[in-house]
């Protein structure tokens, strides 16, 4: 049984951090792309970040050099490090994984139902 939980959300003033995790189990975790996505109220689900087995990432651009996404192996363990943070943020973060592949390709940035298994996400409220 897959299974993704994330956690690390919470309220934080523009200009903070936050730091998410990803626990994954139920399936070979190494072997599959993985990926952050986000999504705001009233607005589509959106890619932040993908991460293969390699050490490929591909941002979302208003968000690249801002979060650092990372990856613990032997942990099963998704990381997204969130530093100076924006009201723009503010959305439910959601951790997902690929359909059978350890790649990523840059156009799953854009499509979530690459996806197949999803966390029940975590909030982020980054306040001005």
């Amino acid at each position: 049984q897959v299974q993704l939980v994330e956690s690390g959300g919470g309220s934080v003033q523009a200009g903070g951090s936050l730091r998410l995790s990803c626990a994954a189990s139920g399936y070979s975790y190494s072997k599959y792309c993985m990926g952050w996505f986000r999504q705001a109220p009233g607005k589509e689900r959106e890619g932040v970040v993908t991460a293969d087995i390699d050490g490929g990432f591909v941002y979302l651009d208003s968000v690249n050099g801002r979060f650092t996404v990372s990856r613990d192996n032997a942990k099963n363990t998704l990381y997204l490090q969130m530093n100076r943070l924006k009201p723009e943020d503010t959305a439910m973060y959601y951790c997902a994984r690929a359909r059978n592949t350890p790649i990523c390709y840059s156009w799953y940035l854009k499509n979530p139902s690459e996806f197949d298994y999803w966390g029940q996400g975590t909030q982020v409220t980054v306040s001005s």
